[in-house]
């Protein structure tokens, strides 16, 4: 009787000592399953892989149509400085300049119809006009109805703002002075793309004309450099999408953490039940 009973603890042992063997593989291969399935190669990291090491390329600057909602600022000069008052509203005052939220109070903001009311000329069309488009012709306006010889017409968009949301390290809605901004100036404003950003498939959303245009950008490759969405424009929105790993880590396993205290805990419960 004593050396079966010897005999069944040892088969007890045994078979205990097998199940413990086999939980250990089971919960290696899960690491490993989740180690791999979480990280990204370096193709799905480096940009512009596909540009040349030493190159020398053409681009040329585009300027942005004039969109209802813009605030432009808008300066005419004369060679008689006292007679383009009329024309001119809130540039400087006491000598100081402004800074640039005055100036958008001060500027002119583009109704939902395309149209600014400017001092005596009236209603101005903006429609399927760049900036430069609109000076011209605000300067023909004031040399046909002789209201100044010789003008000199600025005309500068101080609102141009660009959204960026998504997997960047600071999402939100940048200003912006400058005539022409890149799309990678542009996400360098949010600081760069996380590690977790799908940096081959950008979503660009565009409006223009009351049309919207959306588009998908592949910053691995070198070709969107030669797009229309290499230069931002005002009012793009750009989302930055998680990659594969990041969508599977924001499920029911949230981090490698919570994987291992799963694992864990199942392994001390196949224990107890096996006692």
């Amino acid at each position: 009787m004593n050396l079966q009973y010897h005999f069944s603890n040892n088969s007890k042992y045994l078979i205990f000592g097998h199940k413990i063997e086999l939980m250990k593989i089971v919960y290696s291969y899960a690491l490993i399953i989740l180690f791999l399935t979480s990280c990204a190669s370096k193709k799905d990291i480096y940009y512009l892989q596909d540009a040349p090491t030493n190159g020398v390329g053409t681009f040329n600057y585009a300027s942005a149509d004039i969109q209802p909602n813009d605030i432009l600022k808008i300066t005419v000069e004369s060679d008689v400085p006292e007679t383009a008052l009329p024309y001119n509203r809130g540039a400087v005052q006491g000598g100081i300049a402004q800074n640039i939220q005055v100036l958008q109070l001060d500027g002119y903001l583009v109704d939902v119809d395309g149209t600014i009311d400017f001092p005596v000329l009236g209603k101005i069309s903006t429609t399927n006009k760049t900036t430069a488009a609109l000076a011209d012709a605000i300067k023909s306006k004031l040399i046909a109805g002789s209201h100044l010889a010789a003008p000199n017409v600025n005309v500068r968009l101080i609102n141009a703002k660009v959204t960026i949301l998504g997997e960047v390290n600071q999402p939100g809605t940048y200003n912006f002075t400058e005539q022409n901004i890149t799309l990678m100036q542009a996400l360098g404003y949010a600081g760069d793309l996380t590690i977790n950003g799908k940096r081959n498939d950008i979503l660009l959303t565009r409006e223009i004309n009351g049309m919207r245009q959306i588009t998908h950008i592949d910053l691995t490759s070198a070709k969107f450099m030669n797009s229309p969405y290499y230069f931002v424009k005002p009012n793009d929105l750009i989302v930055v999408n998680p990659n594969n790993p990041r969508v599977k880590n924001a499920g029911y396993i949230a981090n490698v953490g919570t994987v291992l205290t799963i694992a864990s805990l199942a392994l001390s419960v196949s224990i107890l039940l096996t006692r």
